[in-house]
């Protein structure tokens, strides 16, 4: 049975969770790069991480990356046709899509104000963010370089954002008090509380899908 000492600390997490802070992946192909951008992601408060994959294939997800990090996190993968009427829908919820991409428009990821509901979108590895997702951007960023690279890996790249978010949060005081209703609370601390004991009690013989929907626009 799950301890008191872990269900506060379940408990704690969610109250820190931070719903209008979100990410997107367009295409990242390296499961070792979504697997540290997970860590990341939940290190920050966020909840809901979402990709695209041409393949519509799920990437692996290395634990001893992750570092449990991928069981307190919501991920969602779509088909890469379907990107476009994701970010229109998420437009539509009042979040700021705000893209990485290098272009005259861009300005420096701290100039952006990441207390208002944010999508943030991060390229893969090769060939960046797709043109139309580009189009489809309010903001567009880039982290300043001063080198002869002119990019970092992604998962670097996404965790520099993330701390900048991060900040600004925590200056309007987002982490003091839950974002996240006290149902929505509950409701995702049962199911985590569920798959926490299944797993300690299996001892590694029970292989557990942790939670990922597939996002299927008809």
């Amino acid at each position: 049975m799950i301890n008191d000492k872990r269900i506060k600390r379940i408990d704690v997490s969610l109250s820190r969770k931070q719903p209008t802070l979100q990410i997107m992946l367009d295409n990242v192909h390296s499961s070792q790069n979504l697997s540290a951008i997970i860590r990341t992601c939940d290190a920050v408060g966020v909840l809901d991480i979402y990709y695209s994959t041409k393949e519509n294939e799920t990437l692996r997800i290395h634990k001893t990356i992750t570092q449990g990090a991928h069981r307190w996190t919501h991920r969602y993968r779509m088909n890469d046709h379907d990107k476009v009427r994701f970010l229109k829908q998420k437009k539509a919820q009042g979040f700021q899509v705000v893209v990485t991409h290098l272009e005259e428009r861009a300005i420096s990821f701290r100039e952006i104000d990441y207390t208002k509901p944010t999508l943030l979108v991060m390229g893969n590895e090769k060939e960046g963010v797709s043109p139309e997702v580009i189009e489809m951007a309010d903001q567009v960023i880039i982290i300043p370089m001063q080198g002869m690279v002119q990019s970092l890996n992604v998962s670097v790249a996404t965790a520099l954002i993330l701390y900048e978010a991060q900040r600004q949060l925590e200056n309007a005081g987002r982490y003091d008090e839950p974002m996240l209703s006290e149902e929505k609370r509950e409701e995702i601390k049962m199911a985590w509380v569920y798959r926490d004991t299944v797993a300690r009690r299996s001892k590694g013989q029970i292989a557990l899908e942790f939670k990922e929907e597939i996002i299927d626009f008809l």
